[in-house]
């Protein structure tokens, strides 16, 4: 039986979102490493998250120790295809965190790529960003280029700006523009807020065209730009706050 947790402070930080900001992992899976009984307070071993953390306090996971939460930190990743958005994977897929360059603190990442999407992925030590950036709310496009075998035409890609209900699931606006054809495919520029999973694929085809690259080219005001494939390039702090200073 894990030992009984310290009672709670009115004070300090939620054990989880201290956890999410010192870029450990996320506030929900803060929440399971918990119930597992892998986080310790000051020793003792936590079975709750309704506790608080104040200055001074030892938090350890898996025997490791944790300290304060770093600056926020975020990069910019061009991931390619074949890896999966997963720092453990049951499958035993490689990962995207198995291949990034050495020296990058703990980073999680902010929404996901598919295994085999492309393109921009945002990372960051913040947990607690992540997960506020993850949300529609924020505001935030995702913009891609999708290549897709079959045909379309304008005006049936502008339908989809109403939103469309695919196998029971509603998706909002989507602004898809066509690019060009290209032999049995075409390239369609895609705008979506909301980052629901697989959400450019399953509306595409919904419309009869089956997606067969991916590559996502914006997050919000970051761009994939020119940056290499498997290459990362840190933001600088000043375009963080000005990007960040409203969320």
């Amino acid at each position: 039986m894990p030992s009984p947790p310290p009672p709670p402070s009115p004070e300090g930080e939620r054990i989880a979102k201290f956890l999410a900001r010192a870029g450990v992992c996320s506030r929900r899976d803060a929440e399971r490493l918990i119930e597992e009984g892998r986080v310790k307070l000051n020793g003792k071993v936590l079975d709750t998250p309704a506790i608080k953390v104040n200055p001074g306090d030892r938090v350890s996971v898996d025997g490791r120790s944790i300290g304060a939460a770093e600056p926020t930190r975020l990069w910019r990743y061009h991931k390619p295809s074949g890896l999966v958005t997963t720092h453990r994977d049951p499958a035993g897929r490689p990962t995207v965190f198995d291949h990034l360059p050495p020296g990058l603190p703990r980073v999680i990442s902010i929404g996901r790529l598919d295994l085999t999407s492309e393109g921009l992925l945002l990372l960051t030590n913040d947990g607690a960003l992540a997960r506020r950036l993850e949300l529609p709310a924020n505001g935030w496009i995702r913009r891609y280029r999708a290549r897709a075998f079959g045909r379309v035409a304008q005006p049936e890609l502008d339908a989809l700006s109403g939103g469309i209900t695919v196998e029971g699931v509603r998706y909002g606006p989507i602004e898809a523009k066509l690019e060009r054809g290209q032999g049995a495919n075409s390239w369609i520029n895609v705008a979506i807020a909301e980052g629901k999973n697989r959400e450019v694929r399953r509306v595409l085809e919904a419309i009869g065209l089956k997606v067969n690259r991916l590559i996502r080219v914006a997050y919000g005001p970051f761009n994939l730009g020119t940056l290499a494939t498997g290459e990362v390039e840190e933001i600088p702090s000043r375009l963080l706050k000005q990007h960040l200073g409203s969320q």
